[in-house]
């Protein structure tokens, strides 16, 4: 089964709530108490997004977070990677040399291509658009006509 973690639904979460007050800063409390997060939850995933470029932290008492870019600058794809790491159906569509079956898979190609179809639609979906409360309504042909 395709599925994200618990903890990057989490930082989706904070970052479209985010991405609804893109010029304001936020406290990790802040964050916690409005989305009714754990504090400790919250500023892993605050630190987790920072340090892949997404957010930009700043301290003091009228320090905070927020987002690098607009939300419109700010791809599915790139969240999801910052949280969970390369994205990938299968072993063998992340990278050459993680499957032992690799060299005479019959189906590796094809796997591939259903990963970069995914990766796709998540890279033209904006942080902007999941924050939005407007349902995206992503069908076939928006998927590469899968």
């Amino acid at each position: 089964m395709l599925k994200i973690s618990k903890l990057t639904d989490y930082g989706t979460v904070v970052l479209a709530h985010m991405a609804r007050r893109p010029d304001r800063l936020f406290s990790a409390a802040h964050l916690a108490q409005e989305l009714g997060l754990p504090l400790s939850t919250v500023r892993k995933l605050l630190k987790q997004m920072t340090g892949a470029g997404l957010l930009y932290s700043s301290r003091g008492q009228r320090g905070g977070y927020c987002l690098t870019r607009p939300p419109q600058e700010i791809s599915l794809v790139e969240v999801l990677e910052a949280l969970e790491g390369p994205l990938g159906v299968t072993d063998c569509s992340l990278a050459p040399k993680l499957c032992g079956q690799e060299a005479t898979c019959p189906i590796r190609n094809n796997w591939r291509g259903i990963n970069g179809v995914i990766h796709g639609v998540l890279q033209q979906v904006s942080l902007k658009q999941l924050a939005s409360d407007q349902t995206m309504g992503i069908g076939i042909e928006q998927a590469g006509g899968l």
